[in-house]
């Protein structure tokens, strides 16, 4: 056993000694005029605490308070922490086309605050921001200082860049300059697309030199014109132009291994957008750090002091305090010592089920999740007990442990439902696929969710496939006979 902060003994035992010292040696003041042999006389007898034995426990509760501030640990070897990171690069256009209102409260305004959630909903990830017209600009570095960037990201408009016109061949020269040459690079881009169609040279780029593009496709397909600050259409050649959502740099994101998204009023776009690319990219090692792992073992001195403080402070019979000290330490120890070894042991639980879970050991991670989910009654680890017998093909046992979650969280009981009409599916029989219609259907009401509309939708129409061969079948045989 070791002490944490040793000081406390050093700095504050002494001063509690001097004073139990200079308590015991005190006397009270009739003792200066009655002698020992008439205080005896005269005193009534009595099972309760004297002076002295009431010092002494006070001195007790001081003693363990001094040692649980010292904070005794039981050393449990070393741990090595990782830091991990994906490196998002975001690129915000800000050419006059992002001024149209026909997202509120415009184009540009609207990107900068779903890049503002980008940068909330991504603390452990380094983001860097370049401003984009027909030329970029590095607006900052990859950076874990998400209010320096947050800072610089909502000064940009559309005056920063005084060229017209949309370059997105510039901005993955930009990115090409950044980091290392043989590493993969991600790049989220929030842009109307400009007016080009063709994005054959953007796209072979990209590819040649490892850069992931994800668009966040900004505006509407049905356009408006732009107004400027004065009030004033943009026009050539005399008409006004309308600006549109152009769809075609959509194969920008799609054919380098991206996603492409159009905005939505809400935030669920970027939120669904940043998903994708955690789920995409290969985050990398930044930090290691070795760190000491402790039982901590303060909560004994603390409990005992508090109950022995509570006995010098009462008025019960000698006898009776004697005992119920005895029982309480006893008590206390027991039961402190019992949930100590199950928190050690629930802790081990969880910490090899997500290892065997990393290390793709599927069988091992679920056999342990679920003994801790079986102990707790928890639907957190039935849940990721259920996830690891997905990931082993064991769709048996991950409908079963789907069902015995009990989530209050709406978002969670969603995904849940989602993941038991997944789990049906790949059972494949016909029964299965209408179980998993309705898991998919019940997981809609609940939470809209693109993923799962999608699986929905492919189910129902294999089903209908399914149905139209079987009468196709019944004719051929009808026609035979």
């Amino acid at each position: 056993m070791s002490f944490l902060h040793p000081e406390f003994l050093y700095y504050m035992l002494p001063p509690l000694i001097l004073m139990f010292g200079f308590l015991v040696t005190q006397k009270d003041s009739y003792e200066h005029y009655f002698s020992k042999e008439i205080i005896d006389k005269l005193r009534v007898s009595s099972n309760g605490l004297d002076k002295q034995g009431r010092n002494i426990l006070f001195f007790m509760v001081g003693l363990l308070m001094i040692l649980a501030l010292s904070q005794p640990v039981i050393d449990d070897g070393i741990v090595e922490v990782k830091a991990k990171s994906a490196d998002i690069m975001v690129a915000l256009d800000i050419s006059d086309s992002m001024l149209a209102k026909d997202v509120y409260p415009n184009r540009l305004k609207s990107a900068k605050q779903k890049a503002l959630v980008l940068l909330r909903d991504a603390p452990k990830d380094r983001v860097g921001v370049v401003a984009f017209a027909k030329s970029s600009y590095l607006v900052s570095p990859l950076s874990f200082d998400k209010e320096a960037v947050a800072f610089l990201l909502s000064k940009l408009d559309t005056n920063s860049i005084t060229q017209k016109g949309t370059d997105f061949l510039s901005i993955l020269k930009v990115l090409e300059n950044m980091g290392k040459k043989d590493t993969k690079k991600y790049l989220l881009i929030f842009s109307d697309g400009g007016d080009k169609k063709d994005f054959s040279k953007e796209i072979s780029y990209a590819k040649e030199h490892k850069i992931v593009v994800f668009v966040l496709g900004i505006g509407t397909k049905k356009g408006v014109p732009i107004r400027l600050s004065n009030g004033e259409f943009i026009k050539y050649k005399g008409d006004i132009i309308i600006t549109k959502l152009n769809d075609s740099i959509a194969k920008l994101a799609t054919q380098t291994g991206g996603v492409y998204i159009q905005n939505s009023v809400s935030n669920k776009d970027v939120v669904e957008m940043l998903k994708e690319i955690e789920s995409v990219s290969d985050k990398k090692e930044l930090k290691s750090e070795k760190v000491h792992k402790y039982i901590q073992l303060f909560y004994y001195p603390l409990g005992l002091s508090i109950f022995i403080l509570l006995i010098a402070m009462s008025s019960f019979n000698f006898r009776l305090k004697k005992n119920m000290v005895l029982l309480g330490a006893v008590v206390l120890l027991n039961f402190g010592s019992v949930e100590l070894k199950a928190k050690i042991l629930d802790f081990e639980t969880l910490d090899k089920a997500q290892e065997s879970y990393n290390s793709k050991d599927y069988k091992t991670s679920a056999t342990s999740y679920l003994k801790y989910a079986d102990a707790h009654d928890n639907s957190e680890a039935y849940y990721d007990s259920a996830n690891a017998y997905y990931k082993d093909k064991d769709f048996k046992n991950a409908i079963k442990y789907y069902k015995k979650t009990a989530f209050v969280d709406s978002d969670k009981k969603a995904q849940t439902l989602s993941n038991l009409g997944n789990s049906y599916v790949k059972l494949g029989d016909n029964k299965s696929l209408h179980k998993a219609i309705q898991s998919y259907e019940k997981s809609l009401k609940i939470k809209e969710d693109k993923n799962t509309r999608e699986n929905l939708e492919a189910v129902k129409k294999f089903l209908k496939k399914q149905k139209q061969k079987q009468k196709q079948k019944q004719k051929q045989k009808q026609k035979q006979k």
